[in-house]
Order: structure tokens, then sequence, then C-alpha cells
């Protein structure tokens, strides 16, 4: 699924397109995606002009001047692409991708002045709504997340308050979105390895010393991804239909075998299965 890297990614993407654009033509090609559209969806919509697009976790938010706000989510294979009149936008360095599938293309948005997003999702997991702009963050998907990893919210002293006295292993409450928001496995595996610290001890043990490295690491790691255009996993791109290539960086995920790469480590990636999801880290630097 596409972590907070690849949404910021499709929404630095959309963003020129989009925000301050009046949307023409609003073309809802099914019922549903992974929840139905909301009633009078293509109506809402039409007309309307998208006033900022911003992102809250992993969610892209669309606040329009009628008072509502499209929400978007890409599930796990929602991907957009961007036409426009003198060609198609291509933001940062990507490895491309090969066109997608049209019967695949659920929802168009045709601007004002001639853009087009297409809204692609072979596995309809993804899914929009609009919601009233003034309660927004009171909705359940919202209300009750955490800061944003990038902002000065998310700093040591929020981190100590949150792992003491928990057993749990660090990445377990870092993949918390009440602690923080956006975080996801590859980024949390990465953060950890490069700050050489256990997924696995007591995330209360960790010593307050360590937390603030921690955090401007993870801060390091999302921004470089951002930079990169994302981590490309199996079928997921960018806004303009582009694989993002972050994953020839990856110093622990998906490394199994392999030489840790932090300094002066000789030891090996290694792989455990964590909650569901595999964790890859050094059993020899990661203490």
């Amino acid at each position: 699924m596409p972590e907070l890297p690849e949404v910021e990614t499709v929404r630095r993407g959309l963003q020129p397109v989009l925000e301050g654009r009046r949307l023409a033509r609003v073309e809802a090609r099914r019922a549903d995606l992974r929840f139905p559209f909301p009633e009078g969806f293509v109506q809402r919509l039409t007309g309307a002009t998208i006033q900022r697009l911003d992102r809250r976790a992993k969610y892209l938010i669309a606040e329009l001047d009628r008072g509502e706000t499209l929400v978007m989510h890409l599930g796990m294979s929602g991907r957009f692409e961007i036409a426009r009149p003198q060609g198609a936008v291509r933001p940062g360095e990507f490895h491309y991708a090969a066109d997608p599938d049209p019967k695949h293309a659920h929802v168009v948005l045709d601007t004002e002045d001639g853009g087009r997003v297409t809204y692609y999702d072979p596995r309809r997991f993804g899914y929009m709504a609009l919601l009233d702009t003034a309660t927004r963050d009171q909705h359940p998907w919202f209300a009750g997340l955490g800061p944003e990893p990038l902002s000065p919210a998310f700093d040591a002293n929020l981190l100590e308050k949150a792992f003491a006295g928990r057993k749990q292993g660090p990445k377990t409450l870092l993949l918390d979105q009440r602690i923080v928001a956006g975080l996801g496995n590859i980024y949390v595996c990465e953060a950890l390895n490069r700050a050489r610290i256990s997924p696995f001890k007591p995330a209360g043990g960790i010593t307050p010393a360590r937390l603030g490295p921690l955090v401007e690491i993870i801060r390091e790691v999302l921004n470089e991804a951002i930079a990169a255009g994302g981590s490309t996993l199996r079928d997921y791109a960018a806004a303009d239909g582009a694989l993002g290539y972050f994953q020839h960086r990856f110093r622990a995920y998906d490394r199994e075998g392999q030489a840790c790469l932090n300094e002066g480590c000789g030891g090996v990636v290694a792989r455990q299965v964590q909650a569901g999801r595999s964790t890859f880290f050094c059993p020899d630097c990661q203490e």
C-alpha cells in the first residue's frame, strides 16, 4: 500500500493541475470503488473549484469552494494520470510505467483550462468521499490521527511519552496512526535500521537520548523518498503514471541476506514476520 512519501509525491504531481482550477466536467464510470460514491458525487464536483490540494496521513484532501472537501485514498493499487494540452506532466525523476488499462479508469476530472486527471484502480481498494470542510477533522478517518512526521509537532518529547512503559517494539508503535500519522512498514524499517534501534525490544527501554536522532532519521528517510518519487511496489505509480525509484536506495527493506550498509557493521539483513508484516533489520547493529 502506498505510504506517506508515495501519497505526497502524488499530491505534488497533481497540485499544479488541480489546485486553483475549476472542474468543468466530472465522470464516474462506476457506482463505487471500495465504497459507493457519495450521493450526487458528480453533480457536487462539477463546477467546483479546488482551492487547495493537501495531504493528511495517507489521504489526499482537495478543499472545494463549496464548503466541501474531496477526500481520496489510493488503497493498494490506485493511481492518477495527468494529461494536458501541452503534453504529459512528469514531475521528478522516475522509471516510466506502461500505460494503464483503460478498463480500470474509474474517475475522470476535466479542468476548465483543459487539464485531465484520470483515476485508475484495478483492485478498487481506493475510495473517494465528499465531507463537510468545517467538520472534516472530526470525521472518524481523521479524528484520532497523530501529528504528521514532517511537522514540528512530531518530536522526541512526543515519542518519549508514547514509548514510556510500553512493552511493544518501536516499530509497532510507530505504525500506530494515533501516535504519528502516515508512517508505514517500509519507512519504519528503514528508519530503525539507520538509527540502529531494534524493532522488537520494548520501546519503553529506549533511552531518551536516542529518540531525538530517531525523529531526525525518520524525517530524513521520508524526505529522501519524496525527492526520489516514492517507493514502487508492484503496480504503484506516481501521479503522472511514472514509477518511483527509492527502492534502489533501500538499506534494509527487502534486502534479506544482504550485507548491512551501516558504517562499521559486518552484519547481514534478516527478515522476521511481525504482526503479519515483514520486518527487515540487522541483528548485529540494531540494539
